[in-house]
């Protein structure tokens, strides 16, 4: 995909953070309409006012994506108005908590956590896909997970399940794609590292692995999307924790990671967006 002119953007979690960072990007990129859905109504309000004083069509629809009935009315809101949806950004996301997995104090923080990270993208997904394989045009998939959905970590249980699950559907899809024969959509994975977007205050960064800056993050994704590449990986350190994951035994494994380089702490101080 060599530009994205008169595409159609559609960005969940898009009212601040990186999801606002993509949106400004859509129109960087010349994007004929974006969509935006954000649960906060302000917030949402605020960019997408930003966002059409830059000259851009811009839709904002306040969507609770832990809401399988309003991602569905939502969806076909936008197919009734708007028609099909070239790029999906599935950016929103939540992380509760930086307690040991049997003391959270709310079983909801668990649910809910899942119902994001982990069912929205593949409900929001399974809304627009249809409409994508329709079409001749070229469109991808940005699903934006996490390093967490790769490398397990203490104090943040149910969202490197949720991640986890999120990594293994969202390449799962693309070689279902692949696989159908539907080569013009291609489906992207980012997995970040920490990013400084208020959503993991109070996590330290670790040898090899900085805190990362959310307009690179977002930089990255664009550029190899784009491309068509299956994954993001941020940053490369991760990738060698993967290599290093296959071949060393897991005792020694994770005294490197938690003795040594403190990777298993960073959670402790922990207090996300407040």
């Amino acid at each position: 995909m060599k530009n994205i002119n008169g595409k159609t953007v559609l960005i969940t979690g898009a009212a601040m953070g990186m999801g606002a960072l993509h949106a400004h990007r859509a129109v960087v990129e010349g994007a004929a309409t974006l969509v935006l859905w954000d649960i906060n109504e302000p917030a949402l309000a605020k960019t997408a006012r930003e966002l059409r004083e830059l000259g851009a069509t811009v839709h904002a629809q306040v969507v609770d994506v832990s809401d399988a009935d309003a991602i569905a009315a939502a969806a076909q809101q936008v197919r009734d108005e708007i028609g099909t949806v070239h790029i999906l950004i599935n950016n929103a996301g939540i992380v509760r908590g930086n307690s040991y997995f049997w003391e959270t104090p709310s079983a909801a923080d668990t649910t809910l956590t899942m119902a994001i990270n982990a069912v929205a993208p593949m409900l929001i997904t399974r809304e627009f896909l249809p409409g994508m394989v329709a079409t001749t045009e070229e469109c991808r998939v940005i699903n934006v997970a996490s390093a967490a959905g790769l490398t397990a970590n203490p104090r943040m249980a149910a969202y490197c399940g949720s991640k986890w699950a999120a990594v293994g559907w969202s390449d799962s899809v693309r070689l279902e794609l692949e696989q159908a024969g539907h080569r013009h959509i291609k489906v992207t994975t980012v997995c970040p590292y920490y990013i400084s977007t208020g959503m993991f205050d109070g996590a330290r960064p670790a040898p090899l692995l900085p805190i990362l800056d959310p307009q690179h993050v977002v930089d990255q994704a664009w550029k190899h999307s784009k491309s068509g590449s299956p994954f993001v990986i941020l940053p490369r350190a991760v990738v060698l924790s993967e290599v290093v994951k296959g071949i060393v035994p897991t005792p020694v494994r994770d005294f490197l990671a938690g003795r040594v380089l403190g990777i298993h702490k960073t959670m402790d101080d922990f207090v996300g967006r407040r």
